[in-house]
């Protein structure tokens, strides 16, 4: 039962991870194409964005990786 846990919240994690993904990404080349010249500001400020966002999934399978094993 553990393991159908596990799986089911890393599954959750990265669904929602990706769907945050998508939409600061979206969010960033709609800002963009309103504002060409603050490109390389937005870009940073996705990146960092993104970055913040992987790091739910991480830690989910890192969780998961806890449970599996205890």
């Amino acid at each position: 039962m553990g393991l159908i846990g596990a799986a089911i919240a890393v599954a959750g994690a990265a669904i929602g991870a990706s769907l945050g993904n998508g939409k600061v990404i979206s969010k960033t080349i709609e800002s963009v194409t309103r504002q060409p010249e603050l490109q390389s500001r937005l870009q940073m400020m996705m990146f960092i964005g993104v970055g913040l966002i992987e790091a739910v999934p991480i830690m989910a399978v890192v969780i998961a990786f806890i449970l599996v094993f205890k």
